[in-house]
């Protein structure tokens, strides 16, 4: 039987680090275990900004990255649309407003929702669809990291 796609939310905290920064500890995180990693931006300017927080982000830490499709054969990916996500990847870093179509094609996925009040809806609705499509989400408060 196939493994389910872990779900996991991290609630970042008023006066917590960016998304940005989570995803790049995430990504780093995930890679130094061997995972294969994409990070599925909302769009190309938050796309150019990640790829150059990577470059920074953790001090003194280097984590092997790559933008869209044509570059997307290390370790981390970059990509701005579902359709971009490489196949040999386990892990997905979701810093959309829409959920990650057919989840279970990963291993595990990673929501990162806003501090922002206002920003929370979709992430509550993200987490009401992977509910729906039988995956049990899991909840992390994240003051800092």
């Amino acid at each position: 039987m196939a493994q389910a796609c872990q779900v996991d939310f991290y609630v970042l905290a008023d006066g917590a680090p960016s998304a940005g920064h989570l995803a790049c500890r995430l990504s780093l995180l995930a890679w130094e275990e061997g995972h294969r990693v994409s990070v599925l931006a909302a769009g190309e300017n938050d796309a150019r900004q990640l790829d150059e927080l990577m470059w920074d982000y953790p001090a003194g830490r280097f984590l092997p990255h790559g933008r869209g499709t044509t570059e997307s054969s290390g370790p981390v990916a970059i990509v701005c649309a579902p359709d971009q996500l490489p196949i040999d990847r386990d892990v997905v870093i979701n810093l959309t407003a829409e959920p990650v179509p057919e989840p279970a094609r990963f291993r595990r996925l990673l929501e990162i929702v806003p501090a922002a009040a206002s920003l929370r809806e979709a992430s509550r609705a993200k987490f009401r669809a992977y509910r729906d499509l039988g995956l049990e989400p899991n909840h992390h408060e994240m003051q800092a990291f």
